[in-house]
């Protein structure tokens, strides 16, 4: 009798805790790599590397037959590289989803004049291609310069992993105290979705070279600038930048 009653006891505390599980809130994941994606909008960055020898001979080229392929999609901009970088064009493309580039890239396989007015003659210049999904980062739009000329440069930070929810609050700071303050004109800050993840591309304007070094040297030495940046350091593993020229074809330039 009493190891029925043993028995009844540690199948009641058995039925308990699993009544108890089973009446739990399921868990939420807590990390979060901040606002999400609210369209399907994309950027894909583009860079190729071009024989040295050729470098004159395939700018022509797509100056001359570009048109061939903003015909199928829109080109942001479109830029030669002057530092930072030896014989590489950089360019921006926009998709309205995945399902519109590969719609894009079929019909583009298949344009006969595409194929024998450029590809054939411009992948043999080519010594290797790169490429990168981005998005604008929530805070960000797409800003053409105030005026045409001047230089680009395309700065790349390499932040800790986690995404904008670690640092996107530091980095939109130190990125709107240069341009509050009038120091440069941001043209779009865009995250890494495809290629090296926990990048952040800010593509800059200035008038001239001489004009981003200036400016630079002046917004060095304004607290606000120094105390954002100092800040946004903190989740920052390395950094590069590109000075580019825009192409004559480019639509900003």
């Amino acid at each position: 009798m009493i190891q029925l009653r043993a028995i009844c006891r540690n199948a009641s505390r058995h039925a308990e805790h699993r009544l108890s599980v089973k009446s739990r809130p399921t868990p939420r994941a807590w990390i979060s790599t901040g606002p999400q994606q609210q369209h399907g909008t994309f950027y894909e960055f583009r860079t190729y590397y071009i024989q040295p020898h050729l470098n004159a001979a395939f700018l022509k080229l797509t100056t001359e037959k570009i048109h061939l392929r903003t015909a199928h999609s829109e080109l942001i901009g479109y830029w030669s590289v002057e530092y930072g970088g030896l014989n590489q064009v950089f360019h921006i493309w926009k998709y309205d989803s995945y399902a519109q580039r590969a719609s894009v890239r079929a019909a583009l396989a298949q344009d006969p004049n595409w194929i024998e007015q450029y590809i054939s003659k411009a992948m043999p210049m080519l010594s290797s291609q790169d490429n990168e999904v981005t998005y604008l980062v929530p805070w960000s739009k797409v800003q053409k310069p105030p005026k045409d000329g001047g230089v680009f440069e395309l700065a790349t930070f390499q932040m800790k992993s986690g995404g904008p929810a670690v640092w996107g609050k530091t980095f939109q700071a130190a990125v709107g105290t240069h341009t509050g303050s009038g120091y440069a004109h941001a043209v779009g800050v865009f995250h890494s979705e495809f290629g090296l993840l926990n990048q952040v591309h800010v593509l800059w304007w200035y008038e001239s070279a001489d004009q981003r070094a200036a400016t630079r040297h002046t917004s060095h030495e304004d607290a606000r600038v120094v105390a954002a940046v100092r800040e946004s350091a903190a989740y920052l593993l390395s950094q590069k930048s590109k000075l580019m020229f825009p192409c004559a074809f480019s639509p900003i330039k």
